[in-house]
């Protein structure tokens, strides 16, 4: 093998050559020779944990594919997306709550007592122009809490009558019921028929709160009045007495404070059982299951000679503080959650109303009823979410179907414990 020829050196500058291949980098870092620089360290990965709500079983894979198509684009942010059902989700982030350790961020219905305690980030600070002004500004309002916007909407619904067109048709009623009257004699004919019961109610643990409402407001009450708590108001007591005169008769479902609402959507699928309260996600959830049910809708019954009313729930979502909170992250994660296409397909999946404008405006001119469910949502009746007690409030509801149906405790002095636990927490 043949090598170049090397130039011959004298003698004096050889030793001084031999000597610079010998001196540590330092040494000759002092001579004006600089080290060749170590490759910079790789930007860690943004992290996001994402604590969601499980609608129906379409709700996983919907997210995972979403997350999927998220870190695609930004392999950069890591989403590590967990679902639980609504039985235990209060259960999983009161742990990791506990445990110093919240989601960054949290599909829940609740935000205010969270804001007070200082526990959440401004989406101020999170959310792109662009995106905040298509959100429902009404909606908005109610989850803005001492100058700051700790939530934002999610999904919204409006709760309507529905009803088995079957089972009227066999007893003869071609409208649903407008007023309680009108609900008593409809119930009554249904039990009569023997073949279903008569009207659903969900007194469980989920789902109390709103149909307490329903009676609340269908009797002209309601939770507050001019920013004070009037849970145990004339209007309100009468409308939990009719509601339990409803059970007494035996004219609603055998078991209000045992099925939920999802196991009363397949009774009446099933056909055994007449009407129930539902939101939208009916229409989209039950004909699925049972795609032979002949379905009706009507408003919800309220107190004869009161004025009818619609009642919405909203959804949100909140950004906890965490030791790992990236602004810029969950900016482009919720802009991409809320993408047109993305949270169409949300929507219709799982049956919801939209909150963006965009999403809204587009389903609404394809569909009517979409249509009249976003009007009705815009003048609706609605939980206090905004009240930093309404947790406890809502924890407080969950006992009263055992403590009025069951345990007979008169609905006067139900609310009247209600009214002072909202009063004690108001004070903290």
């Amino acid at each position: 093998m043949n090598r170049p020829k090397l130039p011959v050196l004298p003698a004096a500058a050889a030793v001084p050559a031999m000597l610079l291949m010998l001196m540590p980098l330092t040494l000759l870092s002092g001579c004006g020779i600089a080290p060749s620089p170590s490759p910079a360290p790789a930007d860690p990965k943004a992290l996001i944990q994402f604590l969601a709500a499980e609608y129906s079983t379409d709700t996983r894979p919907l997210l995972e594919g979403i997350v999927k198509d998220f870190e695609a684009k930004y392999p950069n942010i890591d989403v590590e997306l967990q679902v639980a059902n609504w039985d235990i989700l209060d259960g999983v982030y009161t742990t990791m709550i506990s445990k110093n350790q919240p989601p960054d961020l949290l599909n829940t219905n609740v935000y205010a007592h969270f804001a007070k305690d200082g526990l959440l980030n401004d989406w101020n600070d999170i959310l792109s122009p662009e995106l905040k002004a298509n959100l429902s500004p009404m909606l908005m309002q109610m989850d803005y809490w001492n100058g700051a916007q700790y939530a934002i909407p999610y999904l919204a619904t409006v709760r309507n009558l529905y009803y088995n067109k079957d089972i009227f048709d066999e007893i003869g009623l071609t409208e649903p019921p407008k007023t309680w009257s009108e609900l008593v004699e409809t119930a009554r004919k249904i039990k009569q028929a023997g073949k279903a019961e008569g009207f659903g109610v969900d007194l469980t643990d989920n789902e109390s709160q709103a149909y307490l409402s329903y009676f609340f407001f269908g009797a002209g009450g309601g939770w507050m009045k001019d920013g004070r708590w009037t849970i145990n108001s004339p209007e309100n007591v009468e409308g939990l007495t009719f509601l339990k005169s409803l059970y007494d008769q035996g004219l609603t479902d055998a078991e209000p404070t045992v099925t939920t609402r999802d196991e009363k959507h397949r009774i009446l699928g099933n056909g055994k059982l007449g009407t129930m309260i539902s939101g939208n996600y009916f229409t989209s959830v039950v004909p699925k299951e049972f795609p032979g049910l002949k379905w009706g809708i009507g408003p919800m019954p309220v107190k004869d000679g009161t004025p009818p009313i619609s009642f919405g729930v909203q959804d949100m979502l909140v950004s906890f503080k965490t030791d790992h909170t990236n602004k810029e992250a969950l900016s482009k994660f919720i802009s991409f959650l809320y993408d047109d296409a993305r949270y169409e397909s949300i929507i219709l999946r799982e049956g919801f109303l939209p909150v963006t404008k965009s999403v809204g405006d587009k389903l609404g001119a394809k569909d009517q009823n979409v249509k009249d469910s976003l009007e009705a949502l815009r003048t609706a009746k609605f939980y206090p979410v905004n009240h930093p007690a309404w947790q406890k409030v809502m924890d407080g509801t969950r006992k009263m179907g055992q403590a009025v149906l069951v345990d007979r405790m008169p609905p006067q002095a139900a609310l009247d414990q209600l009214q002072q636990i909202a009063l004690t927490k108001s004070k903290e």
